[in-house]
């Protein structure tokens, strides 16, 4: 991001631009002007900013100088302001229809809560924006499609070129698989996936073990990870448009994924779905993961002929539910997902000796153009602290503005990654109709159930096709949140015995009934939501030592894949602290968000840290003493749910309308930071991941707090050193006892239904 001071001066807009941004940039500076009054600046040289300026009308000949915060980036405008000029930014195409300030005040304000509205009359009327153009597309950039009309059911046209227009210009390439009746004038709805892994890199080839276990019917020689199977869909009467990520795959341009700029691509790709001549102008959103996490941000954009989505397991918030738990970069899975799976497929990048990935088809770029077109994930999280970092700053965007219809899938043992994302988008979407459904099993797999497939079949069909035999598109008929209950030990990556598992249907979120109920951690590590006043008045404290990480187990030098797990059965109990409940006297359930308020603090100690980091579990132990454990995302035992805290970021906001009893609310801003100071005791509030757990009768909890990821955190662990230092948090901590309300667990408690 480059940033330009403007000062405009009593001259023509367009002559002083052009001197200002010439002098700046240099002779390769140009400025075009496209149509009265916009014009766009151009850095030839790096062709990665585009300056949008536009001018509309004032009520005044004042001067007036501008500070504004958007997005966590400063920009001003200081000294003497053209008369009628002031300076707003906003990223947002609404501002291009023109209107004073008052007009646009609604628009901006929803589009981004921070953004200060100036109320004085005499400032309006010039807003720029600043965004990345293309970068390097390479030097034979030509038309690589190809049709085939006979090979298969269906017609497939691979590397098709779809242009982009709306934010900046370049293209994305896409392969269509369309009903083969769609040539001869039928119109078929579309169903768009946009992403990193490559329109060209088939299932089997991708990931055998997992196509293996796919269900058979979504199984063809285009089925391709975490996306809609070509040959299902388009007998059901769909046609298919997988695009490669701008920068990947055969899309040239910036690699820059989960930003600003991917999604308005994404936006322009589904825009130009709805436009084909074998489309009947509406597009449903569907897949898995990041296929699911990118719905949300372009369904955020409004794009035209977006008609349904179903982000199937897929965040929504990028800082909070994938990269920053609570504030502590979630580095490992993050590399490895980076290293082995999505950089390696950038456009132009050499493939590696018996790769699955398919080699650019223009050719190879040199390593200066593969640097200068790619923000890497695992530099820019590692680099990046805080949501108000214009890294982060830049990927947020507003779930409220989504009012497609929305069937978001949400998978209890998502307990690193998705669920939370799931949950929250599904809450903070406007849309009219939306529902919530909870599922359970491994990540990759239930997509393709034969029954899951069906139902997202019923559902897009009643908005794309106008179809509706379920009665998704009548208000009530369908009820809006499915829940699915883990109840008894069934074992876990076992598809067959989680079908032991109930389903209960509900009509709100979170279940209306819900109490929440405070369970007492004390001093004799019981767990129990019946503390005495004389029990929370005992002063003492429990330690632990911190960043005691398991040692990972042991594996082939030459062995490759995911990073090997760690052996969490050697780790030291000297970093955990376990406080259990007396055996339930019933069955109990507890469905929904759970959150703990804890004291804590750093003891007196040589070298003392100055931060501490918390990772809270909740466990569950069956009636036979065993630990219940729950398939986790790639199949390994998880835990009831887990959850995070840095305790310099403990500062909330209570006033925030994203802030509940039940779920704090933190802008994690450099601004937030708060001192952690030896001796003083912290009190502290804690997201924990929602939750689904029914205890049966003898059964126990367990709260558990540790200094670094425990059991149950599989390739989602906290290992960065440069963002966990040992200079900063390597000691002892405490849980400090008759302080305040005490230290407990709130959980959401579901009465018995009849």
């Amino acid at each position: 991001m480059q940033y330009f001071r403007i000062i405009a001066l009593k001259v023509s807009l367009l002559t002083y631009l052009s001197a200002k941004l010439k002098h700046t940039l240099g002779r390769t500076g140009a400025i075009r002007k496209v149509n009265t009054p916009v014009y766009i600046i151009y850095d030839l040289t790096r062709p990665a900013v585009v300056i949008e300026v536009v001018k509309t009308s004032a009520s005044t000949s004042e001067t007036a100088p501008v500070t504004t915060r958007l997005y966590g980036i400063l920009w001003s405008c200081v000294g003497n302001v053209e008369p009628n000029l002031g300076l707003m930014v906003v990223r947002t195409p609404e501002v291009e229809r023109g209107g004073n300030h008052h007009a646009l005040k609604p628009v901006m304000r929803n589009y981004h809560s921070k953004l200060r509205i100036f109320e004085s009359t005499k400032l309006v009327a010039m807003w720029v924006k600043i965004s990345r153009a293309k970068k390097w597309l390479g030097p034979n950039i030509r038309n690589i499609s190809t049709k085939d009309t006979t090979s298969f059911p269906y017609i497939f046209e691979q590397s098709v070129d779809v242009p982009l227009r709306t934010y900046e210009s370049g293209l994305i390439r896409a392969n269509i698989y369309r009903p083969l009746d769609s040539d001869a004038s039928t119109k078929y709805p579309v169903l768009v996936t946009y992403g990193p892994y490559g329109k060209d890199v088939w299932y089997e080839n991708f990931r055998k073990s997992s196509f293996d276990e796919v269900n058979p019917e979504h199984k063809s020689l285009h089925s391709a990870w975490e996306t809609p199977d070509p040959k299902w869909w388009t007998a059901n009467g769909y046609a298919i448009v997988r695009a490669d990520e701008r920068g990947i795959g055969q899309s040239p341009g910036l690699m820059d994924t989960m930003s600003c700029g991917t999604s308005e691509a994404f936006k322009d790709v589904v825009e130009w779905a709805a436009e084909q001549p074998w489309s009947n102008g509406k597009v449903g959103l569907l897949g898995i993961s990041y296929y699911a996490g990118t719905q949300w941000r372009v369904a955020a954009r409004k794009p035209k002929g977006l008609a349904a989505i179903i982000p199937w397991e897929g965040m929504s918030d990028y800082y909070r539910d994938r990269c920053r738990h609570g504030g502590i970069l979630s580095n490992r899975f993050i590399q490895f997902w980076w290293n082995a799976q999505v950089v390696v497929n950038q456009y132009g990048r050499p493939r590696r000796p018996g790769s699955a990935l398919p080699e650019t088809t223009e050719g190879h770029l040199s390593e200066e153009q593969l640097k200068a077109n790619l923000r890497d994930q695992t530099v820019d999280n590692e680099a990046n602290k805080f949501m108000d970092d214009e890294y982060y700053a830049t990927r947020d965007y507003r779930i409220e503005d989504i009012e497609v219809p929305l069937l978001s899938v949400a998978n209890w043992g998502g307990i690193l990654l998705h669920l939370r994302g799931n949950i929250e988008g599904f809450t903070r979407a406007s849309s009219k109709f939306k529902y919530l459904r909870f599922i359970t099993g491994r990540h990759d797999l239930p997509f393709y159930y034969h029954e899951e497939a069906l139902l997202q079949k019923s559902f897009l069909d009643a908005f794309l096709k106008g179809e509706d035999s379920v009665g998704w598109a009548t208000p009530g008929k369908v009820p809006t949140v499915s829940v699915v209950l883990r109840e008894g030990d069934v074992g876990f990556n076992d598809a067959e015995k989680e079908k032991k598992y109930a389903r209960r249907e509900e009509h709100s979120w979170p279940l209306p009934d819900t109490r929440y109920e405070k369970y007492y951690l004390l001093p004799d590590k019981s767990f129990t939501p019946s503390a005495s006043p004389k029990s929370l008045q005992n002063k003492s404290a429990l330690s632990w030592e911190t960043m005691q990480y398991a040692p990972p187990t042991p594996r082939a030098p030459e062995a490759r894949g995911p990073p090997p797990p760690r052996d969490f059965d050697k780790q030291s109990e000297a970093g955990i602290i376990r406080f259990s409940t007396a055996p339930f006297s019933a069955r109990t359930e507890f469905t929904g968000y759970v959150t703990s308020h804890l004291n804590v603090r750093i003891p007196p100690q040589d070298s003392a840290p100055s931060d501490i980091d918390l990772f809270l579990t909740i466990r569950h132990i069956s009636p036979a003493g065993n630990e219940v454990f729950y398939t986790g995302t790639a199949g390994d035992p998880v835990p009831v749910t887990k959850g995070w805290l840095r305790v310099s970021l403990r500062a909330m906001d209570p006033k925030h309308p994203l802030h509940r009893p039940y779920l704090p609310y933190r802008h994690y801003r450099s601004s937030d930071v708060q001192p952690v100071k030896v001796g003083e005791v912290y009190a502290v509030d804690v997201e924990i991941w929602p939750t689904n757990v029914v205890v049966s009768e003898g059964g126990k909890l367990i709260f558990e707090i540790s200094g670094a990821d425990t059991q149950g955190s599989g390739i989602f662990t906290h290992e960065s050193e440069k963002d966990r230092s040992e200079e900063v948090f390597k000691g002892t901590n405490e849980i400090v006892f008759g302080v305040g309300e005490g230290s407990y667990v709130v959980l959401p408690r579901v009465p018995e239904r009849s």
